[in-house]
């Protein structure tokens, strides 16, 4: 079931951030672009998304089709997230923002395993 959020305005950097500019919702994205697919990934990450906002944003994201949940395991329920088409589109984006920020923010860098 898709749930309409209410637009503030049609304007589409406003629509996007309302989608992905929270404090969390694109680390899930970049770490989907390196592969890391099941929650337990997620939560491994350096940044520490609590549980609770993990499961809503990776919600959220389905919801946008911008993420799909495949069953992996039956018992108990399990699943495996990827990037959608929509998603991947966001590959770009998340690589400039990696470029701006090596190039920008003094002391950052991406770590040596990381595809983005």
């Amino acid at each position: 079931m898709k749930i309409r959020r209410e637009r503030r305005s049609a304007c589409p950097v406003a629509n996007t951030l309302d989608l992905l500019g929270d404090r969390w919702t694109l680390l899930i994205v970049r770490d989907l672009i390196r592969g890391k697919s099941r929650y337990g990934d997620f939560l491994a990450s350096s940044e520490g998304i609590p549980t609770n906002i993990l499961a809503e944003r990776l919600k959220r994201l389905q919801e946008a089709e911008v993420v799909e949940a495949v069953l992996y395991s039956e018992h108990p329920p399990r699943y495996e997230y990827r990037l959608t088409p929509k998603g991947a589109a966001l590959g770009p984006v998340v690589r400039s923002m990696v470029d701006w920020g090596l190039a920008h923010i003094p002391d950052t860098r991406v770590p040596s395993r990381a595809v983005v």
